[in-house]
């Protein structure tokens, strides 16, 4: 189960990278819960079920352009991975870069992820 575990998060930040919101949805569960604990600039959220993943994911893809984004570092124990990355990101309506240094905690059951936890700190970027 270890690797397993490990290989459904690759699978959904692939599909987060590929723009695909339905293979991105598909890699959670249907109670799934995600908490984001939010940053100097972004607020904090919580998301339930398919819905509010998609939600999640929407939100992102239409407010923002990501310039990068890089899982660096996975920490895998049984059906738990924790995941050290970091992002750069521009705000479509402002013009504002942000970057993000990030920790997600996710648990992944019967394949697809359960629980996500989000807790990052975020920078504008000056020019």
């Amino acid at each position: 189960m270890k690797n397993s575990a490990k290989t459904v998060v690759e699978n959904m930040f692939a599909a987060f990278s590929s723009g695909d919101a339905d293979k991105f949805v598909a890699t959670v569960s249907d109670d799934t819960v995600w908490i984001y604990h939010g940053t100097q600039i972004i607020p904090k959220g919580r998301f339930e079920k398919k819905e509010g993943v998609r939600a999640f994911y929407n939100n992102i893809m239409e407010r923002t352009e990501i310039i990068n984004f890089e899982p660096l570092q996975y920490i895998v124990e049984d059906n738990m991975v924790v995941v050290l990355g970091r992002e750069h990101q521009k705000v479509k309506r402002s013009g504002r870069e942000l970057k993000q240094d990030w920790v997600q905690i996710y648990t992944v059951e019967n394949y697809l992820i359960t629980k996500m936890e989000e807790f990052a700190t975020s920078e504008e970027v000056t020019k």
